[in-house]
């Protein structure tokens, strides 16, 4: 049986964090300190926000360029290396076993790893020799939809070659990019207000899996849950991650990024 990993992240802001800002420091320790509860995993399967596709895509190239999926940066952040391999085998099993499983899945052999995935595993593990495969969002962006992901994924990862997969849903759990701009006592207070939500949803122990679940599909009733996200890909991979495990998360950790609260999320099963 294969040890899984499961992490929800917040990967800060662009390449801000290898840039050397000062608003990315407790983001950084985090993600180390993230690393070291997890362990070296064999293999990383990577959900990033910054990719959406009409159906599942998983990139199945052995050696992927980097795609610097951003722009108005200084010149040092189009020269970041991050030399991770892919593995084309592990990717051909996801999209086979999706696929039998009734999910609509394709490969992508000529996509590189995006600034989700070479950003925050530059930081957590950064001599990047551990093979990575990346799977897109769905383009309808439906909640419910992305936790059925995690939930057929689940027998994939826990039944396969590897001793020990890390899942990393690479987001934000706050991005109103306004609001980042904008450091009053009030977008703070609204910020709080949902990331204090989503350390309730994900960290209780007490509630139902069916109401856990049910407030993770209907997560734009949450409070200030539109300020926080007024477009949801950067919260979804969460939903894939809560998915793949049906539980509360074992846990959470607790910052300050770009000036706004923040959290992750780990699962280990």
């Amino acid at each position: 049986m294969t040890i899984v990993s499961t992490a929800y992240i917040s990967h800060g802001g662009g390449p801000l964090p290898l840039l050397g800002d000062e608003r990315h420091i407790e983001m950084i320790s985090t993600l180390k300190t993230l690393a070291n509860d997890i362990g070296k995993p064999e293999l990383i399967v990577v959900v990033s926000a910054h990719w959406e596709e009409s159906n599942i895509t998983i990139t199945s190239n052995p050696a992927p360029d980097l795609y610097y999926d951003y722009y108005g940066f200084p010149d040092e952040a189009y020269t970041l290396k991050y030399n991770a391999p892919g593995h084309s085998g592990f990717a051909s099993y996801l999209r086979n076993g999706l696929e039998a499983q009734g999910v609509d899945a394709v490969l992508d052999d000529k996509r590189g790893f995006d600034h989700g995935m070479f950003i925050p595993l530059s930081i957590m593990y950064p001599e990047a020799y551990i093979p990575t495969v990346q799977i897109s969002l769905k383009r309808s962006l439906n909640p419910q939809e992305h936790i059925v992901l995690g939930n057929k994924l689940t027998a994939l990862l826990t039944d396969n070659e590897f001793e020990h997969i890390l899942v990393l849903g690479s987001g934000s759990s706050f991005h109103n990019m306004k609001a980042f701009f904008q450091n009053t006592p009030e977008t703070y207070r609204k910020s709080k207000m949902f990331d204090d939500w989503l350390q309730i949803i994900l960290r209780d122990s007490t509630i139902e899996e069916s109401k856990r679940g049910s407030q993770l599909k209907n997560w734009s009733s949450a409070p200030q849950a539109r300020f926080a996200h007024p477009r949801e890909e950067h919260l979804l991979p969460l939903h894939v991650c809560y998915g793949i495990n049906s539980t509360a998360a074992d846990k959470s950790y607790t910052l300050t990024l770009l000036d706004k609260p923040a959290s992750m999320f780990l699962w280990q099963r």
